[in-house]
């Protein structure tokens, strides 16, 4: 048995209730959206809700016909921002079974954030359950072109009617899917990023480890900073010296050496520890390269770039597995080249990685787990 946060009592396993949607897109139209779904463009004709309180903990869990949320205006989350979210994929195989990848790393990421924000932690099994259960009604939903897949979105809102300043006693628990298409359509390209030297995206002793909104829209400014000069994401240094490399607006980064050697920034509590970071660290050792995770300054990427050392960087996360980084750009100077290609190492893992996913290569790790079992 566990514990229900905030109630001290156990928290035994959830009922489930099914409340079929009596609106389900047409199979003709649905085809029609898996042909071309884009990103985070169209959704599932169900979504899974569970509903918690500080009295009764965890309760009424359920798969509902998607549809918009009835908030109060004075919901906690308006006004305070106390919500989390995760994000996975679902993978459709080639025997039409449904599988998605290390959700149970997910799951603790989700609890760790929830710790972060002062929300209720939902155990591991009730996570693993929710995903299940969306996936068994709209496993139509899962597409079965090349590089597709069901984007899961796990998300909890603090949602008690309340404007005092303190953790709210009533939650929603949210999981939401939309159809993805081919991250990158045109074939995998090296990007060049822009190095913000203006704004940073967490501190020290504040929620960069934690997946949380608030991250994410301090973010969006200097994302658009990095638009408008030519860049496809932005770039954050640390904030208590400026001289760190922290993550992307939501990638982590990987630079690889000329010796073997495969370097990413040390998490400080300010860095979300990505799952696919994790999973290209445990991938990179069983080829035979040395990982470090330390500080990594700009001075150390531009000097490595200039002397050779530094032969490939590149960027990881849930949406684009890896996506080669070819060019820092900042107002004063710039490292590596617009025009680089794509590091061997670089695609060599990325492939192994979608191909464990997709199931089309040996999953020797276990991380692969079936979703519509």
């Amino acid at each position: 048995m566990t514990l229900a946060a905030g109630t001290g009592t156990e928290s035994f396993p959830l009922a489930w209730e099914h409340r079929p949607s009596e609106s389900a897109i047409a199979e003709a139209r649905r085809e029609e959206i898996l042909a071309n779904p884009g990103f985070g463009k169209h959704f599932t004709d169900h979504m899974v809700a569970i509903d918690w309180t500080l009295e009764d903990g965890w309760y009424d869990a359920r798969v509902q016909p998607y549809g918009p949320l009835l908030l109060d205006p004075a919901a906690s989350v308006l006004h305070y921002a106390q919500e989390i979210f995760e994000g996975l994929k679902a993978y459709r195989h080639d025997d039409g079974s449904v599988w998605t990848f290390r959700p149970e790393k997910n799951a603790e990421r989700f609890q760790r954030s929830a710790r972060r924000l002062a929300l209720p932690e939902l155990s591991t099994d009730d996570f693993l359950e929710s995903l299940r259960r969306l996936v068994a009604v709209d496993n139509d939903w899962v597409p079965s072109g090349e590089d597709t897949s069901l984007y899961l979105r796990p998300f909890m809102i603090a949602n008690e009617s309340f404007l005092g300043v303190r953790a709210a006693q009533k939650v929603g628990y949210y999981v939401i899917a939309s159809p993805a298409g081919a991250y990158f359509s045109g074939g995998v390209k090296p990007v060049s990023i822009w190095l913000s030297t203006t704004y940073t995206r967490a501190g020290r002793g504040g929620t960069g480890a934690a997946k949380c909104g608030g991250n994410y829209a301090a973010s969006l400014l200097p994302q658009q900073e990095a638009a408008e000069n030519g860049c496809a994401q932005v770039l954050f240094l640390d904030a208590e010296t400026g001289t760190h490399i922290e993550e992307l607006g939501g990638m982590n980064i990987f630079f690889v050496h000329k010796d073997n050697r495969v370097v990413t920034p040390e998490l400080t509590g300010s860095i979300l520890e990505g799952v696919t970071r994790d999973s290209i660290i445990q991938l990179v050792r069983d080829r035979g390269y040395e990982v470090e995770e330390r500080a990594v300054s700009v001075e150390d990427w531009r000097a490595g770039v200039e002397s050779g050392d530094i032969t490939e960087v590149f960027a990881c996360g849930t949406a684009a597995v890896i996506t080669p980084i070819a060019e820092l750009k900042t107002s004063e100077f710039s490292i590596g080249s617009a025009d680089a290609e794509a590091g061997e190492l670089t695609m060599s893992i990325r492939e192994e990685l979608t191909d464990i996913q997709y199931g089309r290569r040996d999953d020797r790790h276990n991380w692969l787990y079936r979703l519509d079992a």
